[in-house]
Protein backbone atom coordinates (compact mmCIF):
# COMPACT_ATOMS: atom_id res chain seq x y z
CA UNK A 1 0.00 0.00 0.00
CA UNK A 2 1.57 3.18 -1.14
CA UNK A 3 1.82 5.77 2.09
CA UNK A 4 0.28 9.51 1.49
CA UNK A 5 2.76 11.85 1.47
CA UNK A 6 2.26 15.03 3.21
CA UNK A 7 4.48 18.29 1.64
CA UNK A 8 4.44 22.10 1.65
CA UNK A 9 4.69 22.87 -2.05
CA UNK A 10 7.68 23.31 -3.05
CA UNK A 11 9.05 26.08 -4.95
CA UNK A 12 9.75 24.88 -8.43
CA UNK A 13 13.68 24.46 -8.09
CA UNK A 14 16.09 24.36 -11.71
CA UNK A 15 15.17 22.68 -14.93
CA UNK A 16 11.33 22.21 -13.25
CA UNK A 17 12.29 19.78 -11.01
CA UNK A 18 9.69 19.08 -7.88
CA UNK A 19 12.00 19.99 -5.07
CA UNK A 20 10.47 18.29 -1.71
CA UNK A 21 10.48 19.95 1.83
CA UNK A 22 10.11 18.06 4.90
CA UNK A 23 7.31 19.49 6.82
CA UNK A 24 7.12 17.94 10.04
CA UNK A 25 9.43 19.29 13.25
CA UNK A 26 9.36 22.79 11.34
CA UNK A 27 10.26 25.04 14.16
CA UNK A 28 12.27 28.40 15.33
CA UNK A 29 11.67 31.94 16.41
CA UNK A 30 10.47 34.19 13.72
CA UNK A 31 13.47 35.95 12.13
CA UNK A 32 14.10 39.82 10.80
CA UNK A 33 16.38 40.20 8.13
CA UNK A 34 19.57 42.45 9.75
CA UNK A 35 18.98 45.37 7.25
CA UNK A 36 15.89 45.88 8.47
CA UNK A 37 16.34 45.40 12.44
CA UNK A 38 17.12 49.09 13.24
CA UNK A 39 14.52 50.92 10.89
CA UNK A 40 11.60 52.31 12.76
CA UNK A 41 8.43 50.64 11.17
CA UNK A 42 5.38 52.25 10.21
CA UNK A 43 2.32 50.17 10.86
CA UNK A 44 1.18 48.15 8.05
CA UNK A 45 -1.80 49.75 5.82
CA UNK A 46 -4.06 46.21 4.89
CA UNK A 47 -7.31 46.81 3.31
CA UNK A 48 -9.45 44.05 4.77
CA UNK A 49 -12.93 43.96 4.30
CA UNK A 50 -14.23 41.87 6.68
CA UNK A 51 -18.09 41.24 5.91
CA UNK A 52 -18.68 37.44 4.72
CA UNK A 53 -19.28 37.01 1.15
CA UNK A 54 -22.18 36.82 -0.25
CA UNK A 55 -24.52 33.33 -0.20
CA UNK A 56 -27.22 34.00 -1.89
CA UNK A 57 -26.71 31.32 -5.14
CA UNK A 58 -25.91 34.06 -7.39
CA UNK A 59 -24.91 32.17 -10.58
CA UNK A 60 -22.27 33.28 -13.23
CA UNK A 61 -20.55 32.22 -16.70
CA UNK A 62 -17.13 33.63 -15.68
CA UNK A 63 -14.44 34.84 -12.52
CA UNK A 64 -12.66 36.81 -15.83
CA UNK A 65 -13.53 40.35 -13.82
CA UNK A 66 -12.83 38.90 -10.43
CA UNK A 67 -9.17 37.37 -11.85
CA UNK A 68 -8.59 40.74 -14.01
CA UNK A 69 -8.65 42.85 -10.57
CA UNK A 70 -6.70 40.08 -8.71
CA UNK A 71 -4.04 38.53 -10.65
CA UNK A 72 -2.12 41.81 -10.71
CA UNK A 73 -1.71 41.11 -6.94
CA UNK A 74 -0.03 37.75 -7.23
CA UNK A 75 3.69 37.80 -7.88
CA UNK A 76 6.51 35.43 -9.02
CA UNK A 77 9.15 34.71 -6.36
CA UNK A 78 12.37 34.32 -7.78
CA UNK A 79 15.15 32.65 -4.93
CA UNK A 80 19.05 32.44 -4.97
CA UNK A 81 21.12 30.66 -2.91
CA UNK A 82 24.23 31.18 -2.75
CA UNK A 83 27.20 27.98 -3.34
CA UNK A 84 28.77 26.41 -0.59
CA UNK A 85 32.37 24.66 -0.45
CA UNK A 86 32.36 21.55 0.91
CA UNK A 87 35.73 20.30 2.28
CA UNK A 88 36.51 16.93 0.91
CA UNK A 89 37.19 15.45 4.54
CA UNK A 90 33.07 15.17 4.48
CA UNK A 91 32.94 13.68 1.24
CA UNK A 92 34.13 10.37 1.81
CA UNK A 93 34.79 8.85 -1.30
CA UNK A 94 36.72 11.48 -2.50
CA UNK A 95 38.66 12.04 0.76
CA UNK A 96 40.42 8.88 -0.01
CA UNK A 97 44.33 9.55 -1.25
CA UNK A 98 43.81 7.57 -4.36
CA UNK A 99 40.66 9.48 -5.48
CA UNK A 100 42.72 12.90 -4.20
CA UNK A 101 45.31 12.43 -7.37
CA UNK A 102 42.56 12.87 -9.36
CA UNK A 103 40.68 15.52 -8.04
CA UNK A 104 43.90 17.57 -6.47
CA UNK A 105 45.34 18.14 -3.38
CA UNK A 106 45.88 21.43 -1.36
CA UNK A 107 48.90 21.20 0.48
CA UNK A 108 47.33 23.94 3.07
CA UNK A 109 44.82 22.06 4.16
CA UNK A 110 47.19 19.29 4.71
CA UNK A 111 45.98 17.18 0.72
CA UNK A 112 42.66 17.64 1.15
CA UNK A 113 40.93 20.51 -0.67
CA UNK A 114 37.07 21.98 -1.00
CA UNK A 115 34.70 21.02 -3.57
CA UNK A 116 31.97 24.13 -4.48
CA UNK A 117 28.87 23.94 -5.14
CA UNK A 118 26.29 25.08 -7.78
CA UNK A 119 24.16 27.98 -6.63
CA UNK A 120 20.53 26.78 -6.12
CA UNK A 121 17.41 28.37 -7.76
CA UNK A 122 13.91 28.13 -6.18
CA UNK A 123 10.53 29.72 -7.68
CA UNK A 124 7.67 30.07 -5.72
CA UNK A 125 4.65 33.07 -5.49
CA UNK A 126 3.73 36.16 -3.48
CA UNK A 127 0.65 38.32 -2.74
CA UNK A 128 1.12 42.14 -2.35
CA UNK A 129 -0.83 43.19 0.28
CA UNK A 130 0.10 47.07 0.50
CA UNK A 131 0.28 50.29 -2.10
CA UNK A 132 4.45 50.47 -0.97
CA UNK A 133 5.27 47.03 -1.35
CA UNK A 134 4.87 44.58 1.21
CA UNK A 135 4.18 40.70 0.13
CA UNK A 136 3.40 37.77 1.41
CA UNK A 137 4.67 34.45 0.98
CA UNK A 138 5.73 30.97 2.55
CA UNK A 139 8.73 30.90 4.85
CA UNK A 140 9.79 27.58 3.21
CA UNK A 141 9.90 29.48 0.03
CA UNK A 142 12.29 31.78 1.25
CA UNK A 143 13.75 30.29 4.40
CA UNK A 144 17.40 29.79 3.00
CA UNK A 145 17.30 32.27 0.33
CA UNK A 146 20.79 34.59 0.01
CA UNK A 147 18.71 36.51 -3.16
CA UNK A 148 15.15 37.33 -3.50
CA UNK A 149 13.56 39.07 -6.61
CA UNK A 150 10.00 39.67 -7.56
CA UNK A 151 8.62 39.72 -10.68
CA UNK A 152 5.57 41.72 -11.26
CA UNK A 153 2.56 40.69 -13.29
CA UNK A 154 3.63 44.35 -14.98
CA UNK A 155 6.73 43.01 -16.29
CA UNK A 156 8.66 44.56 -13.89
CA UNK A 157 11.78 42.73 -11.91
CA UNK A 158 12.39 44.34 -8.34
CA UNK A 159 14.99 43.28 -5.23
CA UNK A 160 12.92 41.53 -2.43
CA UNK A 161 14.11 42.45 0.95
CA UNK A 162 13.16 39.41 3.82
CA UNK A 163 11.72 41.77 6.18
CA UNK A 164 10.94 38.48 8.32
CA UNK A 165 10.35 35.02 8.56
CA UNK A 166 7.99 32.77 11.22
CA UNK A 167 8.94 29.29 10.54
CA UNK A 168 6.36 28.09 13.24
CA UNK A 169 3.17 29.50 10.86
CA UNK A 170 5.33 29.01 7.30
CA UNK A 171 4.80 32.50 6.56
CA UNK A 172 7.34 34.62 5.59
CA UNK A 173 7.08 39.39 4.56
CA UNK A 174 8.64 40.69 2.03
CA UNK A 175 9.21 44.36 0.45
CA UNK A 176 10.12 45.79 -2.35
CA UNK A 177 11.09 49.40 -2.95
CA UNK A 178 7.87 50.41 -4.96
CA UNK A 179 4.68 52.99 -4.77
CA UNK A 180 1.33 52.41 -5.97
CA UNK A 181 1.36 48.94 -6.28
CA UNK A 182 -1.53 46.43 -7.01
CA UNK A 183 -2.90 45.89 -3.72
CA UNK A 184 -5.24 42.72 -2.74
CA UNK A 185 -8.18 43.24 -0.37
CA UNK A 186 -8.61 40.78 2.83
CA UNK A 187 -11.04 38.89 4.25
CA UNK A 188 -11.85 38.00 7.29
CA UNK A 189 -10.87 34.07 7.21
CA UNK A 190 -12.90 33.34 10.12
CA UNK A 191 -15.72 34.03 8.49
CA UNK A 192 -15.39 31.67 5.10
CA UNK A 193 -17.52 28.38 5.37
CA UNK A 194 -17.10 25.23 3.64
CA UNK A 195 -18.60 24.98 0.46
CA UNK A 196 -17.64 29.06 -0.52
CA UNK A 197 -16.21 29.35 -3.65
CA UNK A 198 -12.44 29.93 -4.29
CA UNK A 199 -9.65 30.60 -6.44
CA UNK A 200 -6.22 29.86 -6.45
CA UNK A 201 -3.70 31.79 -8.28
CA UNK A 202 0.23 31.33 -8.11
CA UNK A 203 3.12 30.30 -10.47
CA UNK A 204 2.97 26.03 -10.68
CA UNK A 205 5.99 24.47 -12.17
CA UNK A 206 7.11 27.84 -13.40
CA UNK A 207 4.29 27.64 -16.72
CA UNK A 208 3.41 31.23 -15.77
CA UNK A 209 0.15 32.92 -13.82
CA UNK A 210 -1.93 29.79 -13.71
CA UNK A 211 -5.70 30.35 -11.80
CA UNK A 212 -7.63 27.07 -10.41
CA UNK A 213 -11.13 27.07 -9.18
CA UNK A 214 -12.40 24.57 -6.05
CA UNK A 215 -14.68 25.45 -2.54
CA UNK A 216 -13.55 25.57 0.99
CA UNK A 217 -13.49 21.45 1.87
CA UNK A 218 -12.84 21.85 4.92
CA UNK A 219 -11.83 24.12 7.62
CA UNK A 220 -9.75 24.11 10.89
CA UNK A 221 -7.42 21.25 9.32
CA UNK A 222 -3.88 20.56 11.42
CA UNK A 223 -1.46 17.97 12.04
CA UNK A 224 0.73 18.89 9.60
CA UNK A 225 4.45 19.79 11.41
CA UNK A 226 3.86 23.70 12.30
CA UNK A 227 3.32 25.18 15.84
CA UNK A 228 0.76 27.10 15.22
CA UNK A 229 -1.77 25.82 12.52
CA UNK A 230 -5.88 26.33 11.67
CA UNK A 231 -5.57 25.43 7.26
CA UNK A 232 -8.22 26.09 5.03
CA UNK A 233 -8.12 22.77 3.19
CA UNK A 234 -9.02 23.01 -0.76
CA UNK A 235 -9.92 21.05 -3.75
CA UNK A 236 -8.83 24.08 -6.23
CA UNK A 237 -5.38 22.74 -7.94
CA UNK A 238 -2.55 23.45 -5.92
CA UNK A 239 0.57 22.53 -7.06
CA UNK A 240 4.83 22.90 -6.48
CA UNK A 241 5.68 26.21 -7.19
CA UNK A 242 1.78 27.66 -5.91
CA UNK A 243 3.58 27.99 -2.52
CA UNK A 244 2.66 31.52 -1.38
CA UNK A 245 0.29 32.46 -3.89
CA UNK A 246 -3.30 33.53 -3.02
CA UNK A 247 -6.81 31.96 -2.01
CA UNK A 248 -9.38 34.16 -2.64
CA UNK A 249 -12.66 34.22 -2.58
CA UNK A 250 -15.60 34.96 -5.17
CA UNK A 251 -15.63 38.84 -4.43
CA UNK A 252 -11.76 38.45 -4.87
CA UNK A 253 -10.54 38.89 -1.61
CA UNK A 254 -7.42 37.19 -0.03
CA UNK A 255 -8.10 34.49 2.43
CA UNK A 256 -5.24 32.26 2.38
CA UNK A 257 -1.84 31.57 1.38
CA UNK A 258 -1.25 28.68 -0.38
CA UNK A 259 1.13 26.00 1.51
CA UNK A 260 0.89 22.62 1.30
CA UNK A 261 -0.93 19.80 -0.85
CA UNK A 262 -1.20 16.25 0.70
CA UNK A 263 -0.43 13.81 -2.51
CA UNK A 264 0.74 10.51 -3.39
CA UNK A 265 2.29 11.06 -6.98
CA UNK A 266 3.70 14.95 -5.68
CA UNK A 267 1.17 17.21 -7.28
CA UNK A 268 -2.29 18.08 -7.02
CA UNK A 269 -4.56 15.60 -5.65
CA UNK A 270 -7.24 17.43 -4.86
CA UNK A 271 -6.42 18.37 -1.23
CA UNK A 272 -4.51 21.49 -0.63
CA UNK A 273 -3.73 23.78 1.84
CA UNK A 274 -3.80 27.47 2.57
CA UNK A 275 -2.13 29.49 5.93
CA UNK A 276 -5.54 31.77 6.73
CA UNK A 277 -5.89 35.54 6.29
CA UNK A 278 -6.19 36.52 9.61
CA UNK A 279 -3.17 34.26 10.75
CA UNK A 280 -1.04 35.90 7.96
CA UNK A 281 -1.99 39.21 9.06
CA UNK A 282 -1.12 38.56 12.80
CA UNK A 283 2.58 36.97 11.75
CA UNK A 284 2.78 40.01 9.68
CA UNK A 285 1.75 43.26 11.84
CA UNK A 286 4.48 41.37 14.25
CA UNK A 287 7.23 40.79 12.11
CA UNK A 288 6.90 44.41 10.48
CA UNK A 289 6.35 46.25 14.09
CA UNK A 290 8.84 44.27 16.01
CA UNK A 291 11.10 42.06 14.18
CA UNK A 292 9.30 39.02 15.58
CA UNK A 293 6.32 37.48 16.00
CA UNK A 294 5.10 38.26 19.74
CA UNK A 295 2.90 35.38 21.21
CA UNK A 296 0.62 34.80 24.05
CA UNK A 297 1.94 32.21 26.93
CA UNK A 298 -0.19 31.13 29.54
CA UNK A 299 2.17 28.40 30.97
CA UNK A 300 0.31 25.17 30.83
CA UNK A 301 0.76 21.75 29.80
CA UNK A 302 -2.41 20.24 27.86
CA UNK A 303 -4.14 17.41 26.55
CA UNK A 304 -7.34 16.89 24.19
CA UNK A 305 -9.74 15.18 26.04
CA UNK A 306 -10.94 11.45 24.87
CA UNK A 307 -14.13 9.79 25.84
CA UNK A 308 -12.61 7.58 28.07
CA UNK A 309 -11.18 10.68 30.20
CA UNK A 310 -14.13 12.82 29.93
CA UNK A 311 -16.16 9.98 31.76
CA UNK A 312 -13.18 9.59 34.17
CA UNK A 313 -13.74 13.76 34.73
CA UNK A 314 -17.44 13.29 34.99
CA UNK A 315 -18.16 15.52 31.59
CA UNK A 316 -20.80 15.27 29.33
CA UNK A 317 -18.53 15.65 26.25
CA UNK A 318 -15.27 15.95 25.21
CA UNK A 319 -15.35 19.23 23.92
CA UNK A 320 -12.23 21.45 25.82
CA UNK A 321 -8.76 20.23 27.35
CA UNK A 322 -7.35 19.11 30.88
CA UNK A 323 -4.39 20.70 31.96
CA UNK A 324 -2.00 18.07 33.18
CA UNK A 325 0.88 20.39 34.37
CA UNK A 326 0.81 24.08 35.19
CA UNK A 327 4.77 25.60 34.90
CA UNK A 328 5.23 27.60 38.22
CA UNK A 329 5.10 31.29 38.17
CA UNK A 330 3.10 31.19 35.22
CA UNK A 331 0.40 32.90 34.26
CA UNK A 332 -1.45 30.35 34.55
CA UNK A 333 -0.64 29.61 38.20
CA UNK A 334 -0.57 33.00 39.38
CA UNK A 335 -4.16 32.80 37.74
CA UNK A 336 -5.42 30.01 40.07
CA UNK A 337 -5.11 26.79 37.22
CA UNK A 338 -4.50 23.61 38.87
CA UNK A 339 -3.51 20.16 36.93
CA UNK A 340 -6.62 18.70 36.20
CA UNK A 341 -8.56 21.75 35.17
CA UNK A 342 -11.03 21.42 32.12
CA UNK A 343 -10.46 24.46 30.56
CA UNK A 344 -13.83 24.89 28.26
CA UNK A 345 -13.47 28.76 27.38
CA UNK A 346 -10.75 31.20 26.76
CA UNK A 347 -11.06 35.21 26.08
CA UNK A 348 -15.06 33.72 25.97
CA UNK A 349 -14.46 32.11 22.65
CA UNK A 350 -15.41 27.67 23.35
CA UNK A 351 -12.05 25.75 23.48
CA UNK A 352 -12.56 22.70 20.86
CA UNK A 353 -8.97 21.04 21.60
CA UNK A 354 -5.38 21.66 22.45
CA UNK A 355 -4.51 23.06 18.96
CA UNK A 356 -7.23 25.69 18.68
CA UNK A 357 -6.34 26.95 22.46
CA UNK A 358 -2.54 27.32 21.53
CA UNK A 359 -3.67 29.43 18.89
CA UNK A 360 -6.32 31.06 21.11
CA UNK A 361 -3.68 32.18 23.33
CA UNK A 362 -0.79 32.85 21.27
CA UNK A 363 -2.64 35.37 19.48
CA UNK A 364 -3.45 36.99 23.05
CA UNK A 365 -1.34 40.34 23.13
CA UNK A 366 1.16 39.96 26.15
CA UNK A 367 -0.02 41.82 29.50
CA UNK A 368 -3.78 41.79 28.62
CA UNK A 369 -6.17 40.26 30.84
CA UNK A 370 -8.64 37.68 29.91
CA UNK A 371 -11.01 35.23 31.23
CA UNK A 372 -10.63 31.41 31.28
CA UNK A 373 -13.78 29.32 31.83
CA UNK A 374 -13.19 25.75 33.66
CA UNK A 375 -14.44 23.10 35.42
CA UNK A 376 -12.69 21.74 38.78
CA UNK A 377 -14.53 18.71 39.85
CA UNK A 378 -17.19 19.15 38.22
CA UNK A 379 -18.10 22.43 39.08
CA UNK A 380 -17.50 26.01 36.64
CA UNK A 381 -15.63 28.59 36.96
CA UNK A 382 -13.76 31.76 35.66
CA UNK A 383 -10.93 32.79 36.04
CA UNK A 384 -8.79 35.51 35.08
CA UNK A 385 -5.49 35.53 33.59
CA UNK A 386 -3.15 38.22 32.31
CA UNK A 387 -0.87 36.28 29.62
CA UNK A 388 2.41 37.29 29.31
CA UNK A 389 4.77 36.97 26.12
CA UNK A 390 6.07 33.60 25.31
CA UNK A 391 9.51 32.58 26.26
CA UNK A 392 11.60 31.72 23.17
CA UNK A 393 12.49 28.35 24.23
CA UNK A 394 8.70 27.61 25.09
CA UNK A 395 5.66 26.73 23.80
CA UNK A 396 2.41 28.47 25.05
CA UNK A 397 0.78 25.31 25.86
CA UNK A 398 2.37 21.41 24.69
CA UNK A 399 0.11 19.07 23.62
CA UNK A 400 0.79 15.91 24.46
CA UNK A 401 0.22 12.94 22.43
CA UNK A 402 -3.35 10.59 23.96
CA UNK A 403 -1.24 7.74 25.56
CA UNK A 404 -4.65 6.02 26.52
CA UNK A 405 -5.64 5.11 22.65
CA UNK A 406 -8.01 1.87 23.61
CA UNK A 407 -9.29 4.00 26.88
CA UNK A 408 -7.55 0.91 28.47
CA UNK A 409 -4.82 0.29 31.29
CA UNK A 410 -4.82 -0.68 35.02
CA UNK A 411 -1.47 -0.80 37.82
CA UNK A 412 -1.63 -4.84 37.29
CA UNK A 413 2.22 -5.70 36.24
CA UNK A 414 3.75 -2.37 36.97
CA UNK A 415 6.73 -2.38 39.57
CA UNK A 416 7.31 1.00 41.36
CA UNK A 417 10.18 2.42 43.90
CA UNK A 418 10.90 5.48 45.49
CA UNK A 419 12.97 8.76 43.72
CA UNK A 420 16.50 8.64 44.79
CA UNK A 421 18.80 10.89 44.14
CA UNK A 422 21.01 9.10 42.06
CA UNK A 423 17.53 8.12 39.71
CA UNK A 424 17.07 11.82 39.55
CA UNK A 425 20.12 12.68 38.20
CA UNK A 426 20.44 9.57 36.37
CA UNK A 427 16.88 10.11 34.41
CA UNK A 428 17.22 13.71 34.78
CA UNK A 429 14.38 14.38 36.69
CA UNK A 430 13.05 18.01 37.18
CA UNK A 431 13.58 18.67 41.23
CA UNK A 432 9.77 19.32 41.39
CA UNK A 433 8.80 16.38 40.01
CA UNK A 434 7.28 14.05 42.79
CA UNK A 435 5.69 10.50 42.94
CA UNK A 436 6.42 6.95 42.21
CA UNK A 437 9.17 5.74 39.50
CA UNK A 438 8.14 2.63 37.39
CA UNK A 439 10.65 0.85 37.25
CA UNK A 440 9.25 -2.37 35.10
CA UNK A 441 5.92 -2.30 33.01
CA UNK A 442 4.72 -6.29 31.97
CA UNK A 443 4.66 -6.38 27.93
CA UNK A 444 1.39 -7.53 27.82
CA UNK A 445 -0.70 -5.68 30.73
CA UNK A 446 -3.10 -2.95 30.30
CA UNK A 447 -0.64 -0.34 31.52
CA UNK A 448 2.33 -1.64 28.82
CA UNK A 449 -1.10 -1.23 25.85
CA UNK A 450 -1.74 2.77 27.21
CA UNK A 451 2.01 3.97 27.39
CA UNK A 452 3.20 3.38 30.67
CA UNK A 453 7.05 2.91 30.29
CA UNK A 454 9.87 2.13 32.36
CA UNK A 455 11.39 5.61 33.75
CA UNK A 456 8.23 7.11 34.10
CA UNK A 457 6.85 8.72 37.12
CA UNK A 458 3.30 8.25 38.65
CA UNK A 459 2.17 11.72 39.80
CA UNK A 460 -1.62 10.97 41.09
CA UNK A 461 -3.81 8.33 41.11
CA UNK A 462 -7.57 9.03 40.94
CA UNK A 463 -6.66 12.59 41.75
CA UNK A 464 -4.95 12.06 44.68
CA UNK A 465 -1.05 13.04 44.64
CA UNK A 466 1.57 10.20 44.46
CA UNK A 467 4.58 10.69 46.74
CA UNK A 468 6.25 7.47 47.26
CA UNK A 469 6.05 4.09 45.72
CA UNK A 470 4.06 3.18 49.13
CA UNK A 471 1.32 5.66 48.16
CA UNK A 472 1.15 3.98 44.66
CA UNK A 473 0.70 0.62 46.15
CA UNK A 474 -2.17 1.75 49.12
CA UNK A 475 -4.15 3.77 46.49
CA UNK A 476 -4.55 0.62 44.06
CA UNK A 477 -5.47 -1.88 47.01
CA UNK A 478 -9.16 -2.63 47.21
CA UNK A 479 -10.07 -0.51 44.23
CA UNK A 480 -13.55 -1.33 43.28
CA UNK A 481 -13.85 0.38 40.13
CA UNK A 482 -11.03 -1.49 37.45
CA UNK A 483 -10.29 2.04 35.97
CA UNK A 484 -7.89 4.02 37.25
CA UNK A 485 -6.67 7.96 36.66
CA UNK A 486 -3.48 8.44 36.22
CA UNK A 487 -1.54 11.53 36.23
CA UNK A 488 1.99 10.57 34.86
CA UNK A 489 5.06 12.38 34.50
CA UNK A 490 7.43 11.74 31.22
CA UNK A 491 9.90 13.36 29.50
CA UNK A 492 7.55 14.84 27.14
CA UNK A 493 5.98 16.41 30.43
CA UNK A 494 2.73 15.48 32.75
CA UNK A 495 -0.42 14.11 31.10
CA UNK A 496 -3.55 12.02 32.25
CA UNK A 497 -4.19 8.53 31.02
CA UNK A 498 -7.09 5.91 31.81
CA UNK A 499 -6.51 2.62 32.96
CA UNK A 500 -8.95 0.02 32.69
CA UNK A 501 -8.16 -3.41 33.44
CA UNK A 502 -11.02 -5.12 31.99
CA UNK A 503 -9.64 -4.54 28.67
CA UNK A 504 -6.13 -5.78 29.49
CA UNK A 505 -4.51 -7.67 26.99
Amino acid sequence: MKKWILRLAPPVRVALLVGTLAAAGVSGLAWMHPSQATEAAAPVRLNVIDQPVSREGRGGTSFAPVVKKVAPSVVKVFVTTKGKNIPSADIPPLDDPFFRRFFGEDSSRGGRRNFPTPKEHGLGSGVIVTKDGYILTNNHVVENADEVKVALNDGRELIGKIVGKDPKSDVAVLKVDAKDLPAIDLADSDKIEVGDLVLAIGNPFGVGQTVTMGIVSAKDRGNLGLDYEDFIQTDAAINPGNSGGALIDADGRLIGINTAILTRSGGNQGIGFAVPSNIARNVMEGLVRNGRVVRGFLGINIQDLTSALAKEFDLKNTSGVVVSDVVPKSPAEKAGLKNGDVITEFNDKAVRDSRHLRLQVSQIAPGTKTSVKILRDGKARTLDVVVKELPSTDVASSEHKNQDASGSDSLNGVAVTDIDNGARHELGLPANVKGALVTDVTPDSAAHEAGLRSGDVIQEINRKPVTSADDAVKLTDNVKDKKLLLRVWSKGGSHYVVVDESKAG
